[in-house]
């Protein structure tokens, strides 16, 4: 991704994320994030969700994520995971808040606040330092 692009998310995502009215952050999420911003994906057996990280500055810190809710989960002629998911997601993690959309159909400004003051935990999912390095 070149740096033009970067510079141009990062500025829509300020000014769209402004709501001069209030003078408040606006109570809607961004756009679903292209995948080349997507820096790790986790599959969370317990609760089913394939999760996608980001990171919208392009910095390589998440400050993004997605979970789809996985349909079914089976493994490749080559033993590599296979997934199968609803395509568009039913939680997103943005802005230190946790959101929902229960018509799974994209971000479109009807998703609701699930929880705010949160942010996403990864050492839930990958809790381990091997040789001084996260695994």
């Amino acid at each position: 991704m070149n740096m033009i692009t970067v510079l141009f998310l990062s500025t829509w995502l300020l000014v769209s994320s402004y709501d001069p009215a209030s003078g408040l952050a606006a109570k809607t999420l961004p756009p679903e994030p292209d995948e080349e911003l997507r820096v790790d994906e986790i599959y969370d057996q317990e609760s089913r969700l394939f999760l996608s990280l980001y990171s919208l500055k392009g910095n390589g810190k998440i400050d993004c994520v997605s979970g789809q809710t996985v349909q079914k989960h089976m493994r490749s002629t080559y033993g590599n995971p296979v997934y199968y998911f609803l395509e568009h997601p039913l939680f997103y993690w943005w802005n230190h808040k946790m959101w929902n959309d229960p018509r799974l159909d994209g971000v479109n400004g009807n998703e609701l606040i699930y929880q705010e003051n949160t942010e996403f935990d990864i050492t839930r999912y990958k809790p381990c330092v091997f040789n001084g390095q996260p695994c």
